[in-house]
């Protein structure tokens, strides 16, 4: 999320519940004065920093995005309304954005007293800030927004002359673009581009934004912070001060921290009435116990547009986690890794109802199964789905391998044995001429106290080695604590530092409605998820042989000139040639297999009293319930959500999500 967002799958396996059960609409059975106003749940991982322009994971976004606003935001129908913004407009030419704030908003402590007015100045002193603490978002808005690109590579030092100007006295904020960008208003609702005061920022120095006090910012959206404990508790309340007040429905919010062991205490504790909402597993033997007493209130969260995938280490430097012993198995992993028919024979061996079926159970894991990077249908080209025209790309490269396979969200086509067999023989034959050792075993880490992702780590072992057979290929589970597997995969941030061979630790969801926003975190010079490949980006430090080779190898190279090809188009009366031009571009990546779709996020079985199609809708950014876990807006009520109250509310978030505006029209 967005992005740039990279997500945990442990976080995504608990937090699935609160991102999902609650995006859309405004139905309610209940009186609101007779609803609760505390809302508790869990977390699965401490966030590490509140610095909302600086950090791009999900496990700081997911809380930090209650505490601040953004020019614009996601309203329960999905439309784009202001939020900091009362109005904006855009120049003829679609290269000047300008946005009038609304008056009299101001910034307030952590105890809820006002600090001083909000100011379009503001907006220039986060965005210099993000520069100075080189944010993992920078790339979104450095090719973007006129001189830049030439103040961070020290072309210029006066930051003046960035095309972002502020008039306080007029309460206007401008920015100024090199091209014009169709998706601009919607990355407005992303963190890097929202406000800092300069003087609580100068005060705060290097503790600005540090996950140690709650006074270590300031807050201008629905919540300010009140408690974080290490692996203990994270405890929100309602801002006294904020302009929206109409629409926060929850005033204390208390999320206690779960490791993801014994998953069957989740619904317990929302059985005893201590939890607000709970996920529920079908594999858990908690579940009978769910079945007799809510029956008829099991509801599946709707999927979402983050997508879950394995990443191949194409270039592995770090062995810690490893059950290798010899130099040549280490060796004959690499080869074998680089070769592209054995990573499309692991992705068609890979039964992926049956991995997903561990956390959602037979009934939610085919809607889960997600066989593409990009939504099919998260843009249109020409009226029809994005994802049409990719399939068609992926069809002229390799019909043997896509002419039956469905990629859009929700079937298991991708499982396919003759394939993943044809396909494995293809890369023996060829690997044993380099001199390749057979089996070829693959390090897959994971977090010893999920009892979930160990089953569903389990099932993937069982699925691709039967498929393929135990002589051909092994995968070798590691299981360690929590802070090493994280130190290896999630939270990794070079390619040195990824310590596997295949992971399943990672995902994305998008900044912006535009399909570069997944596409471009995979460009070998400076995307955002290279890690997760083993990779840094060349334009970030100075390649070395063996990954100049990986990126050679695997066809990275040419997926950079596809890349710039799709964003030459920026003119927004070519949306069409530019998303035709990133659908080719996915082909060729979804055809290298370097990456390979599993999951959509959601689609999880649950038990609720958050009223359902109560919190805001989007696709991307931070300003929503869906791509984060944001609680402007949601309703709770005492009763628990049954069948029919969700289908009920599902079918008016449905009509209302129809009629949303576009950014273009999007509206005070």
């Amino acid at each position: 999320m967005k992005k740039a967002k990279i997500f945990g799958i442990s976080a995504a396996v608990l937090s699935a519940a609160v991102l999902l059960t609650a995006c859309g609409s405004k139905s309610s059975t209940e009186k609101t004065e007779d609803a609760p106003t505390n809302y508790t749940y869990v977390y699965s991982t401490d966030p590490t920093t509140f610095d909302y322009v600086s950090t791009n994971q999900s496990v700081n976004s997911g809380i930090y995005s209650n505490f601040q606003d953004g020019l614009m935001e996601n309203d329960p129908d999905g439309n784009y309304v202001g939020a900091l913004a009362k109005s904006w407009s855009v120049s003829d030419d679609g290269k000047t954005y300008t946005y009038k704030l609304r008056s009299g908003i101001n910034w307030v402590q952590a105890d809820g007293s006002t600090y001083a007015p909000i100011k379009a100045s503001d907006f220039v002193t986060g965005m210099k800030h993000a520069v100075d603490t080189k944010s993992t978002m920078l790339y979104l808005v450095q090719p973007l927004i006129e001189g830049l690109d030439d103040y961070v590579n020290g072309k210029t030092k006066d930051f003046s002359k960035v095309g972002i100007t502020a008039d306080d006295e007029a309460g206007t904020v401008s920015y100024h673009l090199n091209e014009a960008a169709s998706y601009w208003n919607s990355l407005t609702a992303y963190s890097i581009l929202f406000p800092i005061n300069s003087d609580f920022l100068e005060s705060k120095g290097e503790d600005f934004g540090k996950v140690s006090s709650p006074d270590n910012l300031l807050y201008s959206g629905p919540f300010t912070l009140s408690n974080f404990t290490s692996k203990s508790v994270i405890e929100m309340k309602a801002n006294p001060s904020y302009w929206d007040k109409k629409n926060v429905h929850i005033k204390n919010i208390k999320l206690n921290y779960y490791d993801g062991s014994q998953p069957g205490n989740l619904f317990k504790q929302f059985d005893k009435d201590v939890y607000t909402e709970a996920t529920v597993y079908p594999n858990d033997s908690s579940y009978k116990d769910v079945e007799k007493s809510y029956k008829d209130d099991v509801n599946f969260s709707l999927t979402g547009s983050s997508t879950y995938n394995i990443t191949f280490n194409l270039n592995r430097q770090s062995y810690k986690m490893t059950k290798k012993t010899e130099s040549k198995e280490k060796e004959s992993t690499k080869k074998a890794i680089l070769n592209r028919d054995f990573r499309a024979a692991i992705s068609y061996s890979l039964n992926r109802v049956d991995y997903l079926a561990q956390v959602s159970g037979k009934d939610g894991a085919e809607n889960k199964v997600r066989n593409s990077l990009v939504p099919t249908n998260f843009v249109n080209i020409d009226g029809k789905p994005y994802g049409d025209t990719v399939k068609s790309e992926l069809d002229s490269l390799d019909s043997s391998v896509w002419k039956d396979t469905d990629i859009t969200t929700g079937n298991n086509s991708t499982y396919n044995t003759t394939i993943a067999k044809a396909e494995f023989d293809k890369a023996k034959t060829a690997l044993e001429k380099e001199g390749v050792q057979f089996p070829i075993h693959l390090d897959l880490p994971q977090d010893q106290s999920s009892t979930l992702l160990i089953n569903e780590a389990k099932s993937l072992k069982e699925s691709i080695e039967s498929t393929l057979g135990k002589d051909n290929v092994v995968i070798d589970l590691y299981l360690t604590d929590q802070d090493s597997y994280y130190a290896g995969t999630y939270m990794a941030t070079s390619g040195a530092q990824s310590d596997f061979d295949i992971s399943t630790a990672s995902g994305w969801g998008p900044d912006y409605v535009d399909p570069s926003t997944y596409l471009n975190i995979y460009d070998s010079r400076h995307g955002d998820m290279l890690q997760t490949l083993g990779l840094t980006g060349t334009e970030t430090e100075k390649s070395s042989a063996a990954q100049t080779a990986a990126i050679k190898a695997v066809g990275l190279d040419k997926y950079d000139t596809l890349l710039d090809d799709a964003a030459k188009y920026t003119d927004t009366k070519d949306l069409d040639k530019r998303y035709t031009a990133y659908a080719k571009a996915e082909a060729h990546l979804l055809n290298s297999f370097v990456q390979i779709p599993v999951q959509a996020d959601g689609g999880l079985p649950k038990l609720s009293k958050v009223v359902p199609f109560s919190t805001a809708y989007g696709q991307a950014g931070v300003m929503n319930g869906v791509t984060t876990t944001r609680y402007k807006y949601t309703k709770l009520q005492n009763k628990v959500v049954d069948q029919k109250q969700y289908d009920e509310a599902y079918a008016k978030f449905k009509k209302a999500n129809e009629k949303a505006t576009t950014l273009d029209e999007a509206k005070d």
